[in-house]
């Protein structure tokens, strides 16, 4: 799985720079975020912008990134393409995530 993380003024932006996280990607996934997480900044930001379809246990990879990380911090997700928006809107877990419009990278602002 390839990730690609940036750093700045303590916020952490991890492109996923694959076409899917599925099934056959999800394992790979979430042992890639833990690399990147673990001892990292308190506020990661997943741009999924190239991602462009996520099944039920992408989705759960995604989850488990989020609650591996602990108490106190927090994974935004950012540049959600239209398929997998769907997906986090039919799981209603858009109201899990914080969403950013766009695809941001660290240190920048969401405008909405």
């Amino acid at each position: 799985m390839k990730l690609h993380e940036t750093r700045h003024d303590g916020i952490s932006t991890v492109t996923v720079a694959e076409p899917r996280i599925d099934a056959a990607a999800a394992i790979r996934f979430k042992d890639a975020m833990r690399g990147i997480t673990t001892g990292g900044p308190d506020h990661v930001v997943l741009d999924l912008s190239q991602v462009l379809f996520v099944d039920s246990s992408g989705l759960g990879a995604i989850v488990a990134a989020m609650k591996q990380m602990g108490p106190g911090r927090r994974l935004d997700l950012a540049g959600l393409t239209p398929d997998v928006a769907k997906v986090f809107r039919l799981t209603r877990m858009d109201s899990v995530f914080v969403i950013h419009d766009g695809a941001v990278r660290a240190g920048a602002r969401d405008a909405g």
